[in-house]
């Protein structure tokens, strides 16, 4: 059966911050950042978004009435969870009004959850194929003001529809991954913001990605030149070339130029919203679509999923005949244009600004926020949601 991605969208806040002035504010040579990490802008969350409310947004733009009727699974991937028990998928299930007879649930596995999710996906349909299932991936990146990894910051969701015979990517049967516990990332639950070994980091994800290669390689004797394109997990923009360097021995110069044009037409969304955490790899499969106009069906894609701690995978798509008409380009570089650039000063007041966690009660402003879905509050120890469309 022929199992994949239907629809896909993302969403991002109305406010950024532009690199170039984050590092003269630090005393930093811009080019370290822009160059040398691969970042322009970076998207900045009010506190009236959460991963519940960036997913709910994402969602909303690429879903229709059927989807809402034929949706029976809501899986949320996020490593941003706003509660210990209940899962953000039951929200965003309640938020968009989704048929009732569906389960929704949340999985964590730092970047990786969404991936787990779209496997999880695949095998429902393959059961049920004429149900359809949401996979979103959705996060704030919070390492503090200041600190190593604040340029690697960012927020934003993205939304997949998985079903049969789908109209954008086919996704492949074969996967290679691999688990090993290590303390490269690590958020813990009394700490709103992560701590990581950044140059253990670097070398466990480049690490990954061979041992996985090599597996797929050897489950399906495919070769670099079977590839069309490679899409990466992106922490910073950077960080998947580095990866995709280390095998460009094994093919030609055509091959290296092949993928290495494709992999900058990837990058150009992540660029300009920064890390997003288990969104981040799917983000930049829509700004190779979205960007690359050499792209045709039958391509093949290569994608790499990488969740510290860690589990890595790697499997592949391949992209269908009516896969351009199905993509939100024009919404999504009208959410681009809408975005509203916030000095240095007032992005630090922004992420200064958080919810209570004594669980005082809390109205929020939510006319300041041009998003449909935002929350609105607490009261007695519940987030409220307000769908303004309703």
């Amino acid at each position: 059966m022929n199992i994949g991605i239907d629809k896909i969208g993302f969403y991002t806040p109305h406010t950024f911050i532009d690199m170039v002035k984050l590092a003269e504010a630090r005393g930093v040579d811009p080019a370290k950042y822009t160059i040398g990490i691969g970042q322009e802008q970076m998207a900045v969350s009010p506190v009236t978004q959460d991963a519940v409310t960036l997913a709910a947004n994402a969602a909303l733009r690429i879903l229709d009435k059927e989807d809402l009727k034929k949706i029976d699974f809501v899986i949320f991937g996020t490593e941003s969870g706003i509660d210990s028990s209940k899962s953000a998928a039951v929200y965003v299930h309640d938020l968009l009004g989704i048929q009732s007879s569906a389960r929704s649930i949340e999985i964590k596995q730092a970047c990786y959850g969404a991936t787990a999710g779209i496997q999880l996906a695949k095998g429902h349909i393959a059961l049920h194929p004429e149900s359809r299932v949401l996979v979103l991936g959705s996060d704030i990146s919070r390492y503090g003001l200041r600190s190593s990894g604040e340029v690697t910051q960012g927020a934003g969701a993205v939304a997949m529809v998985i079903s049969a015979n789908p109209r954008i990517l086919s996704l492949g049967d074969q996967s290679a991954y691999l688990t090993n516990d290590i303390m490269d990332f690590w958020r813990p639950t009394y700490s709103d913001t992560a701590y990581v070994d950044g140059k253990f980091s670097n070398e466990q994800y480049i690490a990954f990605f061979l041992n996985t290669w090599e597996q797929f390689k050897s489950q399906t004797d495919m070769t670099i030149a079977d590839f069309e394109a490679m899409c990466f997990h992106l922490p910073y923009t950077k960080m998947g070339m580095k990866a995709m360097r280390e095998i460009f021995d094994e093919g030609t110069e055509e091959d290296q130029k092949r993928l290495t044009d494709h992999y900058q037409l990837s990058t150009i969304y992540n660029k300009n919203v920064g890390n997003i955490y288990t969104g981040s790899l799917y983000l930049s499969l829509i700004s190779l679509l979205e960007n690359d106009t050499s792209l045709k069906a039958g391509n093949r894609i290569g994608l790499f999923s990488y969740g510290s701690g860690a589990v890595g995978e790697f499997f592949t798509g391949t992209l269908q005949p009516e896969f351009r008409e199905a993509l939100a380009e024009a919404e999504h570089k009208n959410l681009f244009a809408e975005r509203e650039e916030v000095s240095i000063e007032k992005y630090e007041e922004i992420f200064s600004e958080v919810l209570p966690v004594d669980g005082t009660n809390l109205q929020l402003d939510i006319e300041s926020d041009p998003a449909t879905i935002c929350v609105a509050g607490i009261e007695e120890h519940k987030r409220l949601y307000v769908n303004k469309s309703r």
